[in-house]
Formats: structure tokens, C-alpha cells, sequence
């Protein structure tokens, strides 16, 4: 019965140990999405106001700022 008990011990532990690891990988993979999207949205922005306007004829366009 003792054995059992240890045995049973044993197991928790590793498997409290295997949660926590896995928690800390998607801790680490949620900090990643989170900075990915912050990237992506401020690249979208950026070839917004590079990119013509698809919705506008070029007539509506601003002219490049050289002119």
C-alpha cells in the first residue's frame, strides 16, 4: 500500500511539473502571437499609406508629394 502511495506521489509531481512547462510555453507563445499581431497591424498601416487606394479612381488620388 505505501508503495502505491509513493508511486501515486510520484506521479503527481511529474505531472505538476509537466503542467507547469507547458503552461510557461504558452505564456511564451502568447507573448509571441500578441507581438506578431502588434507587427502585422503596423505593417498593414504602413502599406496603407504607401499603397494607392483601390477604392479611389487616380483622378481622387493625392498627388505624390514631389509635385
Amino acid at each position: 500500500m505505501n508503495e502505491r502511495i509513493t508511486e501515486l506521489e510520484l506521479r503527481f509531481m511529474q505531472q505538476e511539473h509537466t503542467i507547469q512547462e507547458l503552461n510557461d510555453t504558452v505564456c511564451r507563445q502568447e507573448m509571441t502571437i500578441e507581438r506578431l499581431v502588434r507587427e502585422q497591424s503596423l505593417i498593414r498601416e504602413q502599406l496603407r499609406l504607401l499603397a494607392p487606394s483601390i477604392n479611389r479612381s487616380a483622378d481622387e488620388e493625392e498627388p505624390p508629394p514631389h509635385y
